[in-house]
């Protein structure tokens, strides 16, 4: 283990900047200028995750080469520094053993700071020690310009009257850089110049990180539950527990990945909740196409965002896992298997309420998948006509693409 050689000795106010860092970028580095500058911190450190509890994906990079990019990123700025303790502590790495540990090498009347997402803070309290953490540092919550703050303005003064928390928010420039698409170019050889700085690149380069991506991902379900559970109503959070139930058994009849079943099962209604200004306000953001039956009907909305929200909340990057978690609500022509699957899940679940066809067709999801996901959309589109509702066009072509295919298999 090597020992941190941090210069703090001087400083009363000292900024900390955790995460996997998978790799740093401009986003990042952008972040941390600004609280700099803003709150007037006298230093920034980052601090690379070990073996964080709250990353989904578990395939990070090695610690060394994390730690070694974030060193090539931040050198120049006189400014910064980079700590080892999480890398070289062993076990599960939590924020709260981190804040104590620095406490320690402070001075006692310097002032820590802690630096994070908005959306961070409105799930801080999954953290392990949360009312202590939140005593014992500052935390200051980095939000782009056009972020909606209503809920973490509730959670905020929800902290502070039953933890005392001192919590600020703060707007930087809207840098639409994540870690997961830096990977995910590099492993599709595309460009990622400018997106961090070249030394990092380079270092990219040089050491063939992020180009084989052969290894089963595997994806920490305990933590994707402990989130939707604040991200959902108990209800809709129990609904995906049956979903997940179904897409597994599904996925053994067809020999499909269990592991993609349970988790695009879980995330499939990930985006549910959202109230519909802000759900159309996210796809804008996003970049998800509004057509006009989405525009009118704006509950529609969730299965296209939830892919969005999959990719960037939990740390999902699988295409079969994040396009089942789009078309389930729709579907279209000419589905996967996977995709198939969550869309069945979706209406056959065990907690759904006993309706015409239900049992029908769960029973042939069992036998057919193709004969039940003709069902599905047949019933599911009658129901809403007589509801007066619009039909959006993907369902429409799907049930016409499944008609052909169960009216070829009678005709054999």
């Amino acid at each position: 283990m090597r020992n941190d050689i941090l210069n703090i000795k001087n400083c009363k106010r000292i900024a900390v900047m955790g995460g996997t860092f998978d790799p740093i970028h401009y986003g990042h580095l952008v972040a941390a200028e600004t609280v700099r500058q803003e709150l007037d911190i006298d230093k920034v450190i980052f601090i690379p995750t070990g073996r964080p509890p709250h990353k989904i994906n578990s395939r990070l990079a090695s610690d060394e080469h994390r730690y070694l990019m974030t060193v090539l990123a931040v050198v120049t700025n006189p400014h910064f520094d980079v700590s080892r303790t999480e890398i070289d502590r062993p076990g599960t790495t939590y924020t709260i053993d981190t804040i104590r540990e620095l406490r320690k090498k402070c001075s006692d009347d310097t002032e820590l700071f802690f630096i994070t997402g908005a959306d961070a803070i409105n799930q801080i309290l999954t953290w392990k020690d949360p009312e202590v953490l939140l005593k014992l540092c500052h935390f200051v919550a980095v939000t782009r310009p056009d972020s909606s703050t209503v809920k973490f303005t509730e959670n905020v003064k929800y902290y502070k009257e039953k933890f005392g928390a001192d919590i600020t928010m703060l707007e930087i420039p809207a840098l639409a850089i994540s870690s997961t698409d830096i990977r995910k170019r590099v492993f599709e050889n595309k460009t990622i110049k400018y997106l961090l700085p070249e030394s990092v690149e380079q270092y990219i380069i040089n050491n063939s990180l992020y180009t084989d991506d052969t290894g089963k991902k595997t994806y920490n379900t305990d933590l994707i539950n402990k989130k939707l559970r604040h991200a959902l109503t108990e209800q809709r959070y129990l609904h995906t527990q049956g979903v997940a139930e179904m897409a597994v058994r599904l996925a053994g009849i067809y020999n499909e990945d269990k592991d993609k079943a349970r988790v695009a099962a879980l995330l499939h209604d990930c985006a549910k909740c959202i109230e519909n200004d802000e759900s159309l306000r996210l796809c804008r953001e996003y970049g998800v196409p509004l057509d006009e039956v989405l525009l009118a009907q704006p509950d529609l909305c969730h299965s296209f965002l939830g892919e969005k929200v999959a990719e960037n909340d939990y740390d999902i990057s699988d295409k079969d896992i994040l396009s089942a978690i789009k078309y389930h609500t729709t579907g279209h022509a000419a589905m996967t298997m996977l995709e198939k699957i969550i869309f069945i899940a979706d209406y056959i679940e065990f907690g759904r309420k006993n309706f015409d066809g239900l049992e029908e067709t769960r029973n042939t999801a069992y036998e057919d998948i193709d004969k039940a996901v003709y069902m599905c959309l047949k019933q599911t589109i009658d129901f809403n006509r007589k509801k007066g509702r619009l039909i959006h066009f993907l369902s429409l072509e799907a049930l016409n693409y499944y008609s052909n295919i169960i009216e070829k298999g009678d005709k054999t």
